[in-house]
């Protein structure tokens, strides 16, 4: 395990990743029924976006020290991608069921326009879970790592 050592950094957010989306995968099954195709679901309980950059500012946090260059990185890109998942996300799904609606007013046909996703982003709570599991998972796996 000493050769993985120094990629720590990075390996521990990537495995805190595929678990919160595989929560999230257990989480969407049991409310809608099992099917593969759920594993990659837009939305939803718990966000594994928020999960996983949580977990990169941890793991930053932790092996290069709060006071980095590459913490502060981490922290901005977290910015970004917690804005995107909660707030950018949400007003696309706003416009696809806004053009869905239009597409059944004006009757035009549903094979030349197809049905678009209005459920996109994620919501507060969804995105909270995810940045909590993120860091907990983290501290959790450092500990462990040594």
């Amino acid at each position: 395990m000493d050769i993985l050592k120094p990629y720590y950094i990075f390996l521990i957010p990537m495995f805190v990743g595929g678990v919160v989306q595989i929560i999230k995968f257990i989480v969407y099954s049991m409310k809608h029924g099992w099917n593969i195709q759920y594993a990659m679901t837009h939305g939803h309980m718990p966000s594994a976006h928020t999960g996983f950059i949580m977990s990169l500012v941890t793991s930053v946090g932790y092996y290069d020290g709060i006071n980095s260059g590459a913490f502060t990185v981490a922290v901005a890109l977290a910015i970004i991608v917690i804005d995107d998942a909660a707030r950018l996300r949400m007003y696309m799904g706003d416009q696809g069921r806004y053009l869905n609606m239009l597409i059944r007013q004006l009757n035009i046909n549903e094979d030349q326009f197809p049905r678009l996703h209005e459920r996109m982003g994620h919501r507060i709570s969804e995105v909270i879970v995810g940045g909590i599991l993120g860091v907990i998972f983290t501290l959790i796996l450092v500990r462990l790592l040594g």
